[in-house]
């Protein structure tokens, strides 16, 4: 079969998505079944892939669908439990004393918090936390959503403590044969990872600077009254200010640090720089900026999570005690995935099955105390008693938490079985590289020497399809790698392309959208959000492209297995 014949039978469900979603506008709910059915069907067919295969691989999906629920219940859970607490009613007047500016609160709830959060946790936290607490001060659920999923870009790289390089590219890689071809150079593995998470930083520094402007001028854009751009452009020094208050340290933490930490280190200094700045009004407009009245919102902005207002009767909490347990989720987080000890504590509750009904490396399990669901209701739990609250308060959080998760739940059901088997349809009869590979090595045959302008594409591609930039990088990294070889550039810069890429692929992933939405209570909203998302992943995988081409043919830069 020629390959691309390939690319279009593999990129055929994707496009069905695409055009259901986002031409058709269909919800999600509609959309995903017809997805899953015609990514199963080109299975079967084209791929030749057994029946068992196909089913074990929607198992499989089925089990990685109950951990994002269990993430999904934490993070509801956790937003009920402060609004019946009081403590939401705090924090939002904390942030108008910050700043009244909703752009302000925007790039230090979503850019700062939610950048902190991914590098914690990563696999969608941040929005899951984010989205809410936006929602809670007064944005529009579609608002929260759409600034939730562009948090999916610079920081995720080295997200969860530096899992998608860590893991995702190491495991992506042969570094067994890639090890031997650098020590016969003189150089070494750690070597060479540590040249490609400097690499990643660098181009995610200044990719990522302006994000922060982005999100406003997406903002007041999109949700202002006057759906006025220059009313973001007005913020420009101020998001300027703050993306590099982030990017600055990320970048210096990645290349001299390694990948665990530029996250955690870039949000926790910005923090320090901004939240300062903001109260001080440093390069903030004079002219504030606020939504609409809620009763003016379009329909389509609005969740079913009713933000309850404050009772003449609601117990007054202190600003320290409502930020608390957030401070509590962000503690937690490092602690379990920086500490062995603790890690293995909690990873050692595990529920799942290996190589389901006898596929070998089809397997799944569900982790609920290391998985960010299960430190969210342990902090629940401690807030009851922090906040003194009524045991009654918690349940009915839980209760209206489980509500929400039903329509999720059929959605996310379809979403990632199918992606499972696009993964997996590596083994199959016909011989055929999986349907991912099939579309990246027909893009890199199609293009030639101009392919690493594409390469972040692909890598975004990858994240699309498995909404992870760990899975992305495992998937392509050694593809990336066998193409800069083939075109006699650096390997290095290839995978680190491919990681950016798979970083910025989070903010159209489809699973992400349904799983931030459910957060706040907006389903069927899927196709407006990725109209959204889609215009900042493109300025993402466009300019890393066009510094990788720079990188490599003006630069001249090349690592140890450049001949």
């Amino acid at each position: 079969m020629p390959t691309s014949i390939q690319a279009l039978l593999a990129a055929t469900p994707i496009l069905v998505a695409a055009i259901l979603l986002v031409g058709l506008n269909w919800p999600a709910r509609r959309a995903m079944p017809v997805v899953y059915l015609t990514a199963a069907g080109i299975a079967l067919t084209f791929w030749d892939m057994t029946v068992t295969r196909v089913l074990a691989s929607s198992l499989q999906g089925l089990i990685v669908t109950v951990a994002v629920l269990w993430i999904i219940f934490g993070a509801i859970l956790l937003l009920n439990t402060l609004q019946n607490s009081g403590a939401i009613s705090t924090i939002r007047a904390g942030f108008t004393d910050i700043s009244p500016d909703r752009r302000v609160q925007a790039l230090i709830i979503a850019w700062l918090f939610g950048c902190f959060i991914e590098g914690a946790s990563g696999f969608g936290t941040p929005a899951a936390i984010a989205a809410p607490l936006l929602v809670a001060i007064g944005f529009p659920a579609l608002g929260a959503v759409m600034i939730g999923m562009m948090i999916q870009s610079t920081p995720v790289s080295f997200g969860a403590v530096g899992t998608p390089i860590l893991i995702g590219v190491t495991n992506g890689l042969d570094h067994t044969a890639i090890g031997a071809q650098l020590t016969a150079v003189g150089s070494s593995w750690p070597a060479f990872l540590q040249l490609i998470t400097s690499e990643v930083a660098i181009g995610h520094a200044i990719v990522g600077t302006l994000m922060p402007f982005l999100m406003v001028v997406m903002l007041t854009r999109f949700f202002g009254k006057n759906k006025s751009w220059s009313e973001g452009f007005a913020m420009f020094p101020f998001a300027l200010f703050t993306g590099l208050a982030f990017t600055v340290p990320y970048a210096l933490t990645g290349v001299f640090l390694g990948p665990e930490f530029p996250s955690i280190v870039g949000a926790l200094v910005g923090l320090a720089i901004v939240v300062p700045a903001a109260k001080a009004g440093f390069l903030v407009p004079k002219n504030s900026w606020d939504f609409e009245p809620r009763e003016e919102w379009p329909k389509g902005w609005l969740g079913m999570i009713e933000i309850k207002k404050p009772s003449a009767d609601e117990r007054k909490i202190s600003l320290v005690m409502a930020w608390i347990p957030y401070i509590l989720v962000a503690g937690i987080l490092v602690a379990s995935r920086v500490s062995p000890q603790f890690k293995g504590l909690l990873t050692s509750v595990s529920f799942g099955v290996k190589d389901i009904l006898g596929e070998a490396g089809v397997s799944g399990s569900v982790q609920p105390l290391y998985l960010p669901g299960g430190i969210l209701l342990f902090v629940c739990i401690l807030t009851l008693f922090l906040h003194k609250m009524k045991p009654a308060q918690l349940v009915s959080a839980a209760a209206d938490a489980g509500k929400t998760l039903v329509g999720a739940g059929f959605v996310l059901m379809f979403t990632i079985p199918m992606v499972r088997i696009l993964i997996n349809s590596g083994v199959n009869g016909a011989d055929l590289a999986s349907m991912p590979v099939a579309m990246a090595s027909f893009v890199a045959e199609t293009f030639g020497s101009i392919y690493p302008i594409f390469a972040p594409t692909v890598g975004a591609l990858g994240a699309f399809i498995a909404g992870s930039n760990t899975v992305s990088n495992m998937m392509l990294s050694q593809f990336q790698f066998e193409v800069a070889g083939a075109l006699s550039i650096s390997g290095a810069i290839l995978v680190a392309l491919q990681a950016i890429g798979a970083a910025a692929g989070n903010m159209i992933a489809i699973h992400n959208v349904v799983a931030a939405s459910a957060t706040v209570g907006l389903l069927g909203q899927e196709g407006k959000t990725l109209r959204m998302t889609i215009l900042p992943t493109i300025y993402y995988v466009l300019l890393t492209g066009t510094l990788g081409m720079l990188a490599i043919y003006s630069f001249g830069v090349v690592d140890p297995l450049v001949k």
